[in-house]
């Protein structure tokens, strides 16, 4: 029996999705991709206030592995694309431009197999931010390709077609990612599709589970946090549950949309905020698995933003 989720009207209406946008997205944005995948990217895409039928965001298979266990299983995970990232700076008001890649000296190396590669060392990509002041400040990234590539499996140190074919372009997009990163931290510090294809994710803190009903998904920011609010079950009838859906939905996106630790930990913790006002934190909204589906956002949001790349 397939555990494969089926989207009815009903979810549909929920966010707004009329039949005729759904067949474009299933059939022409993310051609192939599970129900439960497409929606999981167009919840992402709500919470950020993104249209989905734009693309800013891809569904990327990755194996995940949990390190408890040492299972591997392929699923879909959704990450924002080098596109979005541009979005957000454009959006900003403060973009002031970037420069051309520049690329450091051609290296052929010889991989598993017998596997030839031509690749670049690094590639060194600038952006510019206008601040407050007006000065133009410039971000600069630099990359080295060796560890960036993505392999063509876990059998081999080979890199997969598109790093092989794109050697160039690949690493000057996780370049440029990585640059818009530096100059806008509050646009987010995931990796973008582009970085992470071919590649494996392993999960350390939270166990793989199952999803088990489609009326528990939470609209959420990143791709770990709907695996964790997916991975847990709820106990509650339809309605209630419904109900506890719409307020962590809420309160993922107001973790997303967060843009110091200080602030999540009143999102969850409640307390007075800098206007003066004490206000209730997840702590107090919720209880059981809810409490628990909050506590697992809470804790990837405040590990992302105490570990930012560099």
């Amino acid at each position: 029996m397939s555990n494969e989720l089926v989207i009815n009207n009903e979810q549909l209406e929920q966010r707004g999705i009329d039949v005729s946008t759904w067949s474009a997205l299933k059939n022409s944005i993310y051609p192939g991709a599970k129900d439960e995948s497409v929606m999981m990217a167009v919840d992402y895409c709500r919470a950020r206030q993104l249209d989905p039928l734009m693309k800013p965001v891809h569904l990327v298979p990755m194996s995940v592995k949990d390190a408890k266990t040492g299972r591997n299983e392929w699923r879909d995970v959704v990450m924002p694309g080098v596109g979005l990232y541009r979005i957000q700076a454009d959006r900003s008001g403060n973009y002031a431009g970037s420069s051309e890649p520049v690329f450091g000296p051609l290296i052929e190396r010889e991989f598993t197999g017998g596997v030839r590669v031509s690749f670049p060392e690094w590639c060194k990509y600038s952006v510019f931010k206008r601040m407050g002041d007006g000065k133009i400040v410039e971000f600069i990234s630099k990359e080295y390709w060796i560890e960036n590539y993505a392999t063509a499996g876990r059998d081999t140190d080979a890199p997969n077609q598109m790093w092989k074919k794109r050697p160039y372009a690949q690493l000057a997009k996780c370049c440029e990612a990585q640059a818009l990163r530096k100059a806008w931290p509050e646009i987010g510090q995931q990796p973008t599709a582009e970085e992470m294809e071919g590649k494996m994710l392993d999960i350390t803190e939270v166990n793989e589970r199952e999803i088990q009903h489609p009326q528990s998904r939470a609209v959420t920011s990143a791709a770990g946090m709907n695996n964790l609010i997916n991975s847990r079950p709820s106990s509650q009838s339809d309605a209630e549950t419904r109900d506890l859906a719409d307020m962590l939905a809420s309160f993922t996106a107001k973790m997303s949309e967060a843009k110091s630790i200080e602030e999540l930990d009143l999102l969850f913790n409640g307390g007075m905020w800098p206007d003066g006002k004490k206000r209730p934190g997840a702590q107090q909204a919720f209880t059981g698995d809810d409490l628990a589906k909050a506590q697992d956002v809470y804790n990837l949001r405040r590990e992302e933003m105490s570990d930012v790349p560099i």
